[in-house]
C-alpha cells in the first residue's frame, strides 16, 4: 500500500517508483525542472526525469552522503566518503544526460570525508566541508575563493541565509556565521555548550534555528543578542525546518525532530511567551528528516518504521504514504511547491532498502 488515508481524501498519490541498490543516503530536485538526483551507500549516483532513471555514476563501494543543485540548476554537485565533490554540469537538453557526461572533480584537503554541501542561493558558489573548514568554490571561476576555518571540530552543518548574505556552519560548541560579502571578517559565534548538529535558516532570514546533542534547540533572531533556548527534549536533535509562510504574528513555524517525535513551536505575541510548542506522536521509529511543503503550511516526516506522515497545518496527519520496507531515510519537496498541479512530481522520498518513490498531486 503506497497511501493509506486518515479521514477525506489522500492529498498525494504515487506517480513513480524504483530502486537504487543500496541506502538512499540523499535526494535533492532540480530548482528549475522536474529532474531529481538521489544517491547511495554505495556511491551511486542517479537522475529521475519523466520517462527517464538515469546513472551519473554507478557504485564505487564508497558512500556519497550530499547532493544538491546550483539554484540556475546548472550543476549537480556530490560528495562523500572518498573525500571528493563532483560537479557534473547538466545539458540544457535532459535527453543528452547520460553516464558518459563527465564530472568535474574537487578534491577535500587530505582527502576528508565530504559529508556537507550546499550552495548558495543567488548565485553558482558551492560550500562544502573538509574536516574543520569549509571550501568555497566558484563554479563561475572554477576555483576555491575561501578556506573557512570552524576549528573547533569537524563540521557538522552548513546552511546559506536564504538571500545569499552569510553563511553559518555548525559542530562541536555552536554556530558561526561568516558574511559572504568579505569572508576575511571574523564570523558570528553563537557559542553552545554541546555540539550543534542540525542548522536550518528561515526563509524569511529572521531566525537561525541550532538542534544540539545536549537536548536543546536554539533559536537567534537576527541581530537580538539573546537567542530562546527551549529544553525538555528526550534525546539530541536531529533535524529542524521552518515553513515559508508566517503567522499572524509574522514569524514562521519551526518544526524539529528528537527521536520518535516532532515538536512544532509558534512564536506568540507577547514577547514573554516566547515559543509555544505542541508535540506531533505517531511515529514509531526515529524521524529520519521533516520538510515543510514550499509556500503551506503543510509538514513531511519520514521515519524508520515505513511511514511518510503528512501533517495538516503541521497538527494533524492528513494522509499517510508507504513504500520502504524497512524505513524511509529522506524526503524532499519540489521547490515549487503549492505551484505544483496534478501530473507533476511534489515529494520525494528514499528509502534504507534503495527505495525511491516520487508522489505527485492527487486528482
Amino acid at each position: 500500500m503506497f497511501g493509506l488515508e486518515i479521514g477525506g481524501k489522500n492529498l498525494l498519490e504515487t506517480q513513480w517508483q524504483g530502486t537504487l541498490n543500496d541506502y538512499v543516503t540523499a535526494i535533492a530536485w532540480s530548482p528549475t525542472s522536474e529532474i531529481l538526483a538521489a544517491s547511495s551507500a554505495i556511491g551511486e549516483v542517479r537522475l529521475w526525469m519523466p520517462g527517464a532513471f538515469t546513472a551519473l555514476q554507478t557504485s564505487t563501494s564508497e558512500s556519497i552522503d550530499s547532493l544538491g543543485f546550483s539554484p540556475d540548476g546548472q550543476f549537480l554537485a556530490a560528495g562523500g566518503q572518498d573525500g571528493q565533490v563532483r560537479i557534473w554540469h547538466l545539458p540544457p537538453d535532459s535527453n543528452n544526460i547520460s553516464a558518459e557526461l563527465r564530472p568535474t572533480t574537487l578534491s577535500s584537503p587530505h582527502s576528508l570525508w565530504v559529508e556537507k554541501l550546499d550552495w548558495s542561493p543567488i548565485g553558482n558558489q558551492l560550500a562544502f566541508s573538509s574536516g574543520r573548514s569549509v571550501q568555497i568554490w566558484d563554479a563561475d571561476l572554477g576555483e576555491v575563493t575561501a578556506t573557512l576555518n570552524f576549528a573547533a571540530s569537524s563540521v557538522l552543518g552548513i546552511h546559506w541565509r536564504p538571500d545569499g548574505q552569510y553563511l553559518a556552519v555548525c559542530g562541536h560548541r555552536g554556530v558561526k556565521v561568516w558574511n559572504a560579502q568579505n569572508w576575511d571578517d571574523a564570523p558570528y559565534s553563537l557559542d553552545i555548550r554541546a555540539a550543534s548538529i542540525a542548522i536550518a535558516w528561515s526563509t524569511d532570514n529572521q531566525y537561525l534555528a541550532s538542534g544540539n546533542m545536549d537536548r536543546t534547540l536554539t533559536v537567534l533572531e537576527w541581530n537580538n543578542p539573546d537567542p530562546w533556548v527551549m529544553r525538555g527534549f528526550a534525546g539530541k536533535i536531529r533535524s529542524a525546518t521552518w515553513s515559508e509562510p508566517l503567522t499572524p504574528v509574522g514569524a514562521p513555524l519551526l518544526a524539529a525532530s528528537c527521536a520518535q517525535s516532532i515538536t512544532v513551536w509558534e512564536k506568540q505575541l507577547d514577547e514573554s511567551a516566547g515559543w509555544e510548542a505542541r508535540v506531533l506522536d505517531l511515529h514509531e521509529g526515529i524521524v529520519q528528516a521533516i520538510a515543510f511543503q514550499p509556500g503551506s503550511f503543510l509538514l513531511a516526516s519520514a521515519a524508520d518504521d515505513g511511514y511518510l506522515c503528512l501533517w495538516q497545518d503541521a497538527e494533524q496527519v492528513a494522509q499517510i504514504l508507504e513504500g520502504a520496507t524497512a524505513g524511509f531515510s529522506c524526503l524532499a519537496w519540489h521547490p515549487q511547491g503549492q505551484r505544483r498541479t496534478q501530473g507533476l512530481p511534489l515529494l520525494a522520498a528514499g528509502g534504507q532498502n534503495g527505495e525511491l518513490l516520487i508522489w505527485e498531486k492527487a486528482e
